[in-house]
């Protein structure tokens, strides 16, 4: 206990020093000899501690003698005599409450004076404690109507409270769409012309973009998809032969150009042996012919632009290079076993433009902007051609010279068949020696040589070995085939040609016959 910080009268402190038997006061609180008051109570029978048998007794804590317990919460009146009888609390001291009696401590409030006056805390909890009747301790009153000023004043904070939220909000707003607060706000170039010069790549794809179509074929059982270019005013579009091929059996072909236009097409011929056909549309105003180059003026190396439907998607716009020239390509032989005479044979423009089905058809252009090639054919990465399936573009790409594009389709429009140059002899496809043998395949009879024919002219002889044909080297068989259907019927050609060991030089005047 801290004697040194009770302030006022000191209070009473009750106890037994160990071995001394101090009489206890008698009932009724008489005085002793010695002017102490006599407790008012007997022995604890029970002996429990502290009060039973003689020992020390803890001294008891402060305690503040009130008057009737008001209800909680009644706010008590400061004495003008306060006599600072205030609880003192330190740890370990906990307060004793009389039954029924609970202490309300509030540091800093007093009882009235000579409340306490005979308080005991020996007397039975029954006893009524003598002295005057405690004073009447007032309620507060009740709080009236509000004044019209704090009205007023909660209408302001109400209205102030609107205000600050709308400016927040509208500044949170402001800083999300425009990052000026606390967010990221990165730099932009503004909008400019989106005009481009016509020789790059997009001025090329502007101006071509209205004369490509998407040609769309329905057969028997069949379905596909390709790409047209428009060759005329007239309404004559060029495409690939293996894409309106299954058209041939009743079905039927629709093409729909850049803006969204569709209309139906006739096919006006085809030509398996080169991989073109020539269609027709009537009644479609605005047409927009693609120009054509001439592919002997391709070099390696130049840039091009393929524009086609890939799987579909239609405009489609690629860029490349042109990778090689004069590259022979067999690519068709799908029908009837691959032995069918739809296998095309083509001298054609390598390219590393992104070529995928659905390309087939669309046009391959130069930095002009002019048609130099048709797209036809693409390796795979499983080592063919295919003209048509699921291979997509691993960079080797092949397009059909448009000189020989322009030729065909030119026959297509006005006979509705195309001529295929021919030197008359028939070769041996599984000839496994380096070049082109003349002769039957094994099992046939009949003359490798066609009597009359440019090669009987020029003295060309079954068994004989065609090497070159203007200087360039043959192969097979195919490759001969290519060399030659490069060209057009009157042409000359120099071939090279081997027998019994030796080597000689011979000129042949290309005859014509009727394509399948």
């Amino acid at each position: 206990m801290d004697e040194g910080r009770a302030a006022g009268q000191r209070p009473t402190w009750w106890s037994r020093p160990r071995g001394v038997s101090a009489p206890r006061p008698a009932a009724g609180g008489a005085p002793t000899a010695r002017g102490a008051q006599a407790p008012l109570h007997g022995e604890d029978p029970y002996g429990t501690p502290p009060y039973g048998g003689l020992g020390p007794w803890a001294p008891a804590p402060p305690v503040q003698r009130p008057t009737a317990t008001p209800a909680r919460g009644t706010p008590l009146p400061a004495g003008p005599q306060a006599t600072g009888h205030a609880f003192e609390h330190t740890a370990g001291h906990a307060s004793e409450h009389t039954a029924g009696h609970a202490s309300e401590h509030t540091a800093g409030h007093t009882a009235p004076p000579g409340v306490f006056a005979r308080y005991d805390p020996w007397a039975p909890p029954s006893a009524a404690a003598p002295g005057p009747h405690p004073p009447h301790i007032p309620h507060p009153p009740s709080p009236g109507p509000p004044s019209p000023r704090r009205g007023w004043t909660v209408a302001a904070a109400v209205v102030l409270a609107l205000v600050a939220g709308t400016v927040g909000g509208g500044i949170g707003a402001y800083a999300q769409r425009h990052g000026d607060i606390g967010t990221v706000r990165l730099s932009q170039a503004p909008a400019q012309d989106t005009g481009r010069a016509p020789d790059s790549v997009a001025g090329i794809a502007e101006r071509a973009l209205p004369g490509v179509v998407t040609v769309q074929v329905r057969g028997t059982g069949e379905q596909g998809t390709g790409t047209g270019f428009v060759l005329d005013g007239r309404g004559h579009l060029l495409t690939n032969h293996h894409v309106v091929e299954s058209a041939g059996d009743g079905g039927g072909v629709r093409v729909i150009f850049h803006g969204g236009e569709t209309a139906a097409a006739e096919i006006v011929g085809t030509d398996s042996g080169y991989d073109l056909a020539v269609l027709r549309v009537e009644k479609v105003r605005g047409l927009s012919p693609l120009p054509l180059g001439n592919s002997d003026s391709v070099r390696v190396g130049d840039p091009v632009v393929a524009i086609g439907s890939p799987y579909g998607l239609a405009g489609t716009v690629t860029t490349g290079i042109v990778s090689a020239t004069q590259r022979p390509v067999t690519a068709g032989g799908e029908r009837e076993g691959g032995g069918g005479s739809d296998i095309s044979y083509v001298e054609a423009l390598q390219t590393d433009a992104p070529i995928n089905p659905g390309n087939s058809g669309g046009p391959l252009m130069d930095a002009g902007g002019r048609v130099i090639g048709v797209n036809s054919a693409i390796r795979s990465a499983g080592g063919d051609l295919p003209r048509t399936g699921a291979g997509g573009s691993i960079g080797l790409g092949f397009a059909i010279p448009v000189n020989q594009a322009r030729r065909v389709a030119e026959e297509l429009i006005n006979t509705g068949r195309a001529t295929h140059p021919v030197i008359g002899v028939t070769v041996d496809m599984g000839h496994p020696g380096e070049g082109a043998r003349v002769g039957l395949p094994a099992g046939e009879e009949g003359t490798a040589v066609v009597p009359g024919g440019p090669a009987d002219t020029a003295g060309i002889e079954e068994g004989d070995v065609i090497t070159e044909v203007d200087g360039v080297r043959v192969r097979s068989g195919e490759e001969l085939i290519v060399r030659i259907r490069a060209r057009r019927p009157g042409d000359r050609l120099e071939l090279t040609v081997e027998r019994g060991g030796g080597r000689r030089s011979v000129e042949v005047v290309l005859g014509s016959a009727a394509g399948p």
